[in-house]
């Protein structure tokens, strides 16, 4: 004779099947949180500033946009070096304007910055750029770009962390 079970009575192989299945996916919650976490924290690395990453380009403007309105946006030049066409982001255009920098097609630059992740890909952002004896600092060590009021025009050290003519 079948007797009949009260509602809501597990046999015990069943109870050990749930929570077996239930610290399963528990555990498995929390591998795929962490591994989240840490994509989301080198994305966010590559797109902070390090000085330790900065590297030079020289190369020649094909083209200057003071206001351009591709992100970041702000000044940016097109420059053409060895390895071929970079679009560099010069920050704030009033920066350039009030230390009387002016770039056009042809000129000969320098250029000191890195490459960040942005949301449309990579950017290459500057933080000094340097045109003939001009060298003109466009972004902070942290790499924020600079606004005219912070810049001096001497050559001092500490001029060229605030920004300013070297």
């Amino acid at each position: 004779m079948i007797l009949a079970r009260e509602k809501g009575d597990m046999s015990p192989n069943i109870r050990v099947r749930a929570f077996n299945l239930l610290v399963a996916s528990a555990l498995l919650f929390a591998v795929s949180a962490c591994a989240q976490q840490k994509a989301s924290t080198s994305l966010q690395h590559s797109r902070a500033y390090d000085l330790g990453r900065e590297v030079s380009l020289q190369g020649t403007v094909v083209e200057f946009n003071p206001t351009s309105s591709t992100p970041p946006i702000g000044a940016h030049v097109t420059l053409r070096t060895s390895s071929g066409i970079v679009d560099v982001h010069l920050g704030n255009p009033q920066m350039l304007a009030a230390n009387h920098f002016s770039l056009a097609a042809g000129d000969a630059v320098y250029i000191t910055g890195e490459t960040l992740n942005a949301s449309q890909g990579t950017q290459f952002v500057a933080r000094i750029i340097q045109k003939g004896t001009q060298a003109l600092v466009v972004r902070s060590l942290q790499g924020i770009p600079l606004k005219p009021g912070r810049a001096a025009a001497s050559g001092t050290q500490a001029n060229a962390q605030r920004g300013g003519v070297l």
